[in-house]
């Protein structure tokens, strides 16, 4: 087992085993007292994982109950955020039990959302099941909901008490899946780690389990280094979102259903690095292609712009971008939005 300590405001552990989830009752029983949990899932994962991990709460003295939603963006929603609330209310959950977020990146967001705002707050536990949450979503404390005008525009910040990332489970996804994944690995190598970049170059999605271990390891403990320095996202974190600006920019345009995320985010470093640093283009589009990503979009740039307005990093009437110009080295750009506009039609 490898451990990654992330020393945020509320400091937690990130647990990196094969087979871990067989054990995350053993594991959580060492993060809260309480042996009453309540476990939140979608219905994929309840079929893949979901008895896995209720034999091993239950050998550990837990007392469960179980909410499984359809999986899908769609979910991450008030509605659904509601059902969940209604369903720990039922569940009798106090302040003092913990909840768990059993799936990916749409399960834990809206898991740990429901955990940061039900009764103020209640701990909570990450078992990501897929390479995109154990890598990003899982670490770090964003939390979120998507509303009509755009999406992860309703959270908070609220830190888990612990991450379980299970690398055998990722042998159960699909290979688009994974894939997706990949996007947010690949960014972790441009911005800041060159040989975990060349590491990913070594392999591709059929091979990449060799590497599965020490490059998950890598990922997290990139996200743990920022955002130890950056908890809630004033600054030096945005650099995480290489790719996100023009990559939501496409999830937007899709309304969310066309495009995966992690592919999403994977076109948008290809197009804004084919823009600001060429000389770096050879070797992204050939690791995307690699790992089945694309590189690219064939939707007008004016089309995308628009939701480039509503960017997050936004900041009155100016954005800002993150370029990286050698691999390894990523750099917040902040500028006019006009000026952006320019730089990406030019």
């Amino acid at each position: 087992m490898k451990k990654i300590s992330v020393k945020t405001s509320h400091p937690y552990e990130v647990l990196i085993q094969r087979g871990g989830l067989a054990h995350c009752g053993e594991y959580i029983s060492e993060v809260t007292k309480s042996r009453k949990a309540a476990i939140i899932t979608d219905d994929i994962v309840e079929k893949l994982h979901l008895q896995t991990a209720l034999d091993s709460m239950k050998a550990a003295g837990f007392e469960c109950s179980v909410f499984v939603f359809p999986n899908g963006e769609q979910s991450k929603c008030l509605e659904n955020l509601g059902k969940i609330y209604d369903f720990l209310c039922e569940s009798n959950i106090t302040r003092s039990d913990i909840i768990i977020a059993l799936g990916g990146g749409v399960v834990g967001d809206i898991t740990g959302f429901a955990a940061a705002s039900y009764l103020r707050g209640v701990e909570f536990v990450q078992i990501p099941t897929t390479l995109l949450a154990q890598v990003d979503s899982s670490v770090g404390g964003k939390t979120a909901i998507d509303i009509a005008g755009g999406k992860n525009l309703v959270g908070a910040f609220k830190q888990p008490a612990l991450v379980i990332c299970d690398s055998d489970i990722l042998k159960t996804l699909k290979s688009e899946t994974l894939a997706e994944g990949m996007g947010e690995c690949i960014k972790y190598g441009m911005i800041r780690d060159e040989k975990l970049f060349e590491l990913m170059e070594s392999k591709d999605l059929d091979t990449v389990d060799d590497i599965m271990d020490e490059m998950v390891y890598a990922c997290i403990d990139i996200k743990r280094i920022v955002v130890e320095h950056d908890e809630f996202d004033r600054g030096e974190r945005m650099v995480l979102n290489f790719g996100h600006t023009l990559g939501h920019a496409l999830e937007g345009w899709y309304n969310y259903k066309g495009i995966a995320h992690g592919e999403a985010v994977a076109a948008g470093m290809c197009m804004i690095t084919d823009r600001l640093a060429p000389q770096l283009s050879d070797r992204l589009r050939k690791v995307c292609e690699a790992y089945r990503l694309p590189t690219g979009s064939d939707i007008p740039m004016s089309e995308l712009l628009p939701f480039c307005s509503k960017d997050k990093k936004n900041e009155a009437k100016d954005i800002n971008y993150i370029i990286c110009n050698e691999i390894g080295k990523g750099e917040i750009v902040k500028v006019p939005f006009t000026e952006f506009c320019r730089l990406m039609e030019g």
